[in-house]
């Protein structure tokens, strides 16, 4: 399977696996996750936040590694992510996958959407 990123109204077809990372706006710590495409949606398999502040709270049985408190979210498997493209921030998320890395959400606009695409049309999001 593929995953299928819509920013407006483009769709960008990347590999099965993606990093998702961003800074967070409060206490400018970085935050990374890492998904999956699975039949049943996308998984998040790890969770890293380097360092803890509000609303950045390490997940149960966090642990330390190089600087930054790693964690195995139990979050079932999601239809999509939608990432809030406010441009108020002052950045966006880096979403990598296979070596490649995308900046998306940074400027204000549409919601960006991050989906797995349907089998039969690979680089086209499923409709909502």
């Amino acid at each position: 399977m593929s995953l299928c990123l819509a920013v407006g109204a483009k769709a960008l077809a990347v590999a099965a696996g993606f990093t998702l990372s961003w800074t967070h706006s409060v206490e400018r710590t970085g935050w990374q996750e890492r998904w999956s495409i699975t039949p049943a949606g996308l998984v998040l398999e790890e969770a890293r936040v380097r360092g803890s502040g509000a609303g950045m709270e390490p997940g149960d049985g966090a642990w330390l590694e190089e600087g930054w408190w790693v964690w195995q979210p139990d979050l079932p498997p999601q239809p999509r992510i939608v990432l809030a493209a406010s441009g108020a921030t002052g950045a966006g998320w880096t979403l990598c996958s296979a070596g490649d890395c995308h900046d998306i959400g940074a400027e204000a606009g549409a919601p960006v959407v991050i989906a797995p695409c349907p089998t039969d049309q690979p680089d086209r999001l499923p409709s909502r």
